[in-house]
């Protein structure tokens, strides 16, 4: 037996594994904190930047509407912005997709709405899927809505049976 052919090369590493949650969880806040410093503009054409052109699915807070498109995305800003919003995460997580080239940022968030000595606050959860879109990230989806009241707890069976009499 001859060798006819031989080829050695070193063999390409493994691709990078996917950021964990742990990881990506400063990314998806510090993504947060660009819009809501966008909202400090109150330049809604800024704060429409950070919405994808296409593949966009947003429910707005204070809005019945489904907006699927940037220049919509746009117009809500308009009215939004002027109300001074200023908006403070109290509970996130993230989840990763597609090898964390995009990624679902869901929680709780306080607004504070309104002029300065008259701000009012407003808790609502939110959902984000934040994707890389040629190079930069980009909103692919954004879910608001106020946060339902908490229910009132209900009486142990035996309060309840007494109550009754």
């Amino acid at each position: 037996w001859k060798i006819t052919h031989h080829h050695s090369s070193v063999r390409p590493a493994d691709a990078a594994p996917p950021p964990t949650p742990e990881e990506m969880l400063p990314v998806a806040r510090d993504n947060f904190k660009r819009w809501n410093d966008a909202l400090q503009t109150k330049n809604p054409k800024t704060v429409a930047s950070l919405y994808s052109n296409s593949e966009l699915s947003f429910l707005p807070t204070v809005s019945p509407e489904h907006i699927k498109k940037i220049d919509s995305t746009q117009e809500y800003f308009e009215a939004f912005v002027m109300k001074n919003p200023f908006g403070t995460i109290t509970d996130d997580s993230v989840t990763i997709f597609d090898d964390g080239k995009s990624y679902l940022h869901s929680g709780m968030y306080t607004f504070e709405i309104g002029e300065k000595g008259a701000r009012s606050p407003v808790e609502a959860r939110f959902s984000y899927v934040w994707r890389k879109i040629d190079s930069a990230w980009k909103i692919t989806h954004h879910h608001s809505s106020v946060r339902p009241p908490s229910p009132a707890p209900t009486p142990a069976p035996e309060v309840a049976a007494e109550a009754a009499k």
